[in-house]
Order: C-alpha cells, then sequence, then structure tokens
C-alpha cells in the first residue's frame, strides 16, 4: 500500500529545542533526523497507526535505516509536526517529488493524544505552502482508507479534492480496503482563503 496520509500513533516530549525549517501559523516543522528514529518507530507500533495506515511495524533498526535511506533522498522532505511547546505531535512529507512533472505525494502521521486540536490541518497546510510557494509543484496527490474518517476530514478541510476510488488496493487484517485517491493543484491553493505559512 501506498502511504501517503497517514493520522495515528503516540507521542513522547520533546527532549530537546528543535530548529524549524518552515513554520505556519501553529505549527512548525523541523526536519526529521535519524535521531528520530526511536519516536518514529513508537508512533508506527501503535496497533491503530498499523491498521489505518496498513503497515506491518518494523523493527527499530529498519526504522532508523529507512530514515538514513531517506535524508539520502533527494526527491523527499521528511518533517517532524512540532507546536509552540515543542513537543513532536506527528509527521508530515512530501514525496516522490518530480519536478520536471511537478508533481508530489503527502504523507500524514499524527500522533493519537495530539488529535483533535488542529495539528493535522496546520501540518498539512503548512506543507502545502511549502510545495507551492516554495517548490515548483502543480499537483499534489493522497491516498488513505476510504473508513479513515479525521485524514478525509483534514484532507477536505485543506482544500483536496476526492479524485476517485482505487479498489481493494491493498490487505490488513485478512481483508482487502478500499483507497481514497486526493488531489489539489497549484490554481485550487491560490484560490484558497486562508493566510500562508510565511503569514505566521
Amino acid at each position: 500500500m501506498t502511504e501517503d496520509i497517514r493520522i495515528a500513533g503516540d507521542g513522547r516530549e520533546a527532549e530537546a529545542e528543535r530548529e524549524l525549517s518552515w513554520r505556519a501559523k501553529s505549527v512548525g516543522l523541523a526536519v526529521l533526523d535519524i535521531d528520530d528514529a526511536e519516536l518514529m518507530h513508537s508512533w508506527r507500533s501503535d496497533p491503530v497507526v498499523a491498521h489505518q495506515m496498513g503497515i506491518w511495524p518494523r523493527s527499530l533498526t529498519a526504522v532508523r535505516a529507512r530514515i538514513e535511506r531517506d535524508v539520502e533522498d533527494d526527491d523527499r522532505d521528511d518533517f517532524l509536526i512540532i507546536p509552540p511547546d515543542g513537543t513532536p505531535v506527528g509527521y508530515v512529507a512530501l514525496t516522490g517529488q518530480n519536478i520536471v512533472n511537478g508533481t508530489a505525494q503527502v504523507e500524514l502521521m499524527l500522533a493519537a493524544q495530539h488529535r483533535g486540536q488542529g495539528h493535522a490541518t496546520a501540518a498539512l497546510d503548512a506543507v502545502v505552502d511549502l510545495a507551492f510557494g516554495e517548490l515548483p509543484m502543480y499537483r499534489l496527490t493522497a491516498e488513505t482508507h476510504t473508513d479513515n474518517a479525521p485524514a478525509l476530514a483534514v484532507l477536505a478541510k485543506s482544500g483536496f479534492t476526492q479524485e476517485g476510488i482505487s479498489r481493494a488496493a491493498c490487505l490488513h487484517r485478512g481483508r482487502r480496503h478500499d483507497l481514497a485517491v486526493f488531489s489539489l493543484l497549484r490554481p485550487e491553493w491560490e484560490e484558497l482563503n486562508r493566510p500562508r505559512a510565511w503569514d505566521a
């Protein structure tokens, strides 16, 4: 399964203040680092995450290796979501960036105890502003299970349009799940009536 929109997990207190590489009104984005492997592992190991993302939990070593690999990948940007109190509350990324075509995919994972506070929408809006305001993207896409109500709501609130359904596109716990396919185009983003990240 593609892992393009993720809302799940648990959180831990920030051990040290993180340098923010992108700021928005209520959250900042800090570049994901190898030292964040334990935090990412704890989020990915949560049963709710496994269900909503359709993933198989990986070992800490595997998660660390994946982060190390992704750090070297010029076609993606991975961030921790940091609210004003400095506690990482989730993860957001632009992956599969194709500068020629101006396309990328969005990934989002929010810690369970930090849901319902607006962090997911704020982080998604921030990374969308990065894609369209600083990078030459024209089209962003995201996918999530059709029964992942929190992710569906966040995508809609951030201006994404559901294009269709990928039927029985992933297997989880012995059942096939449909994926909702979403997109947001640059002209649609330009018409959104909300402050941009750089206005924060």
